[in-house]
């Protein structure tokens, strides 16, 4: 599963970091209730997803610090699920950073790491790094996941796009490390990329392909790349438009009916539960119903809908 949580913030002040607006005192008038409210709902989000099981990974974006992962992992209703996390520790201005939840008796962590993200264009303010985590899930087969948070569109699309495709190359150097030092690689992508998947960053310079026939191993796959964005279809809703910015890119290993860990044939998906959806009264339809509009507060999940996808492993569906 991958999740923008939208500004998951506690309510103490960082003074390295740009957070004064989430203080109880704040423009945002973060108290603890919300806070905690935000906690319980997300539990609500994680399990749900899951059904009868949680998801055994978890991708979560807009995270503020090793403390709000503590309370949602430890202290909130999620704790009986027996998480882990990790988290990195990234430049970004505001101090969201990206982060991993996983079960310990799914997923034995073999090794982590971040990569910063440099920026070939000069005065570009610093961003989240790239989580990459290697773990063995329970085939005892080794995957690489990245969880990922692209620069935003905030100053227009056009003009940050050239950030977006910085971010690509550093991953897409990554993945190819990976091709050549494993035999079978298994990556998994998950994140927020403020692209769609036939942007440049995603489609040329991460190279992520449609999946058309018999997949390469050693090829990117974006399993939303077919979905295209519709009226009511997409993760997060800008100006009436729905937009697809959170996806999963695996590598060509991972869609191949041989192998002994692979992605479900009902590929990935949008959880679109009615509950994390409200009618957009502005232009139409529903919208993700989402925390705060600004100071106003709203009592509701985040302003993007989560993604997930299931891995088999072993005998054939």
């Amino acid at each position: 599963m991958f999740y923008n949580v939208e500004n998951l913030f506690d309510t103490r002040n960082d003074s390295l970091k740009e957070d004064d607006q989430f203080l109880p005192e704040g423009f945002m008038r973060w108290t603890p209730y919300r806070y905690w409210e935000k906690l319980r709902n997300l539990t609500r989000v994680i399990t749900a997803v899951g059904e009868m099981y949680a998801p055994a990974l978890v991708g979560l974006c807009e995270v503020e610090n090793d403390s709000v992962l503590f309370d949602l992992t430890k202290r909130s209703p999620l704790r009986v699920q027996g998480y882990e996390y990790l988290l990195t520790h990234s430049p970004d201005e505001r101090g969201i950073d990206v982060a991993l939840l996983y079960q310990p008796h799914q997923f034995r962590l073999l090794q982590t790491g971040e990569y910063e993200i440099s920026f070939r264009q000069r005065r570009r303010k610093p961003t989240r790094n790239i989580l990459h985590v290697v773990g063995e899930v329970i085939s005892g087969d080794t995957i690489d996941l990245f969880v990922c948070h692209f620069p935003s569109r905030s100053e227009g699309k056009r003009e940050t796009e050239p950030a977006r495709i910085d971010a690509a190359a550093l991953l897409r150097g990554k993945c190819d490390s990976l091709f050549t030092l494993r035999n079978h690689a298994h990556i998994v992508i998950m994140g927020d990329f403020n692209d769609q998947p036939n942007d440049k960053s995603l489609s040329r310079v991460l190279a992520a392909k449609r999946i058309d026939g018999q997949p390469d191993r050693n090829l990117l796959y974006n399993l939303f790349q077919q979905m295209a964005p519709s009226q009511e279809y997409g993760t997060c809703k800008y100006q009436g438009r729905w937009e697809l910015l959170d996806q999963f890119v695996v590598s060509g290993n991972l869609l191949m009916r041989e192998s002994n860990i692979r992605v479900s044939s009902e590929g990935a998906k949008i959880f679109r539960a009615p509950f994390l959806l409200e009618e957009d009264e502005r232009h139409y339809g529903m919208k993700p119903f989402r925390t705060s509009l600004g100071p106003r507060y709203l009592g509701g999940f985040s302003d993007h809908l989560p993604i997930y996808m299931d891995l088999i492993m072993g005998e054939v569906e």
